[in-house]
């Protein structure tokens, strides 16, 4: 994942935002009970990418991967429509507990740009994603870094067409919802009162839309590493801010590691969910790596 990839990562300040003030009256106000549901996982499950993972002689990546996470952020599903056999697939090679997290395809984000053509378009993605059944996750929409407020009638359109019974996030890229307030507002309002969750992104070389407000009680986080010793001082801080969420009411923690270089990615997750499971008392498997048995 190249999005905000920085030469010098050791010049970044990674200090994670102070929550937006509404952040707790949402948590506050979610009715959910039970224990608080945590998938972390990487991005991917292809070999080439994930070399210090996959033991010698591995015929099936997503199999064994499944055996080793709770969940897959789908990022291939941005590229292509693949067919209803392959998503079943998909669900068949995988645990109960398994659950896929996949982003809409870029005909409908970034080809159309949510204009009225990208209707068709998600209307047959959707057909095909719901054959994974009760193992789909929140689907997440990505829009363009040029795709800005501009753009705030086909966002409201949306958001208001988005068939109700998938989950629902909205990663924003264009720094411009954020740096106005009154825009901001408008978008918070907009996907809180449609119990959509606004995505948020860690990344170096983007701090301008690293934001801390939550619209739902769904912390949906993409994480990216810059392939540096900050990277794993920075999923300490997560922790951290997770467990002061959990506190306050959160019920669904959906934390996806992502690198500049993806081959680091589950070395970052096995740290992430140590931490996490100590901190929060969770009992995440910790993914077993090639240097384990080193």
């Amino acid at each position: 994942m190249k999005f905000g990839k920085v030469d010098q990562p050791e010049n970044i300040d990674f200090t994670l935002p102070e929550d937006h003030p509404d952040t707790e009256v949402v948590l506050r106000n979610c009715k959910e009970s039970g224990p608080t549901q945590i998938y972390v996982g990487c991005a991917k499950w292809n070999r080439q990418d994930l070399k210090q993972f996959y033991p010698r002689g591995t015929k099936d990546e997503l199999a064994y991967y499944a055996t080793q996470f709770n969940c897959i952020e789908l990022n291939a599903t941005f590229y292509r429509i693949f067919s209803a056999e392959t998503h079943q697939k998909w669900y068949d090679k995988t645990p109960d507990n398994f659950k896929f997290f996949p982003k809409i395809v870029q005909n409908v984000s970034h080809l159309r740009r949510l204009n009225d053509q990208a209707y068709p378009t998600l209307d047959e993605y959707l057909s095909v994603t719901s054959n994974l059944k009760d193992k789909l996750g929140t689907i997440f929409l990505q829009m363009h870094s040029n795709f800005g407020p501009k753009n705030w009638d086909r966002v409201v359109r949306f958001v208001e067409y988005w068939p109700k019974e998938f989950r629902l996030s909205i990663e924003f890229r264009h720094t411009d919802w954020f740096n106005d307030e009154n825009v901001a507002q408008e978008l918070y309002h907009l996907l809180q009162e449609n119990d959509v969750s606004n995505t948020l992104v860690d990344t170096a070389g983007r701090r301008d839309i690293m934001h801390m407000r939550l619209t739902n009680n769904e912390a949906f986080i993409r994480y990216v590493g810059a392939n540096h010793p900050s990277d794993y001082s920075r999923l300490d801080d997560w922790v951290e801010k997770l467990s002061h969420w959990t506190d306050k009411g959160l019920k669904n923690i959906h934390f996806f590691v992502h690198q500049n270089m993806e081959l680091e990615s589950p070395l970052l997750s096995v740290r992430f969910i140590e931490k996490l499971n100590k901190k929060l008392g969770s009992n995440l498997q910790i993914p077993k790596t090639l240097h384990d048995s080193v």
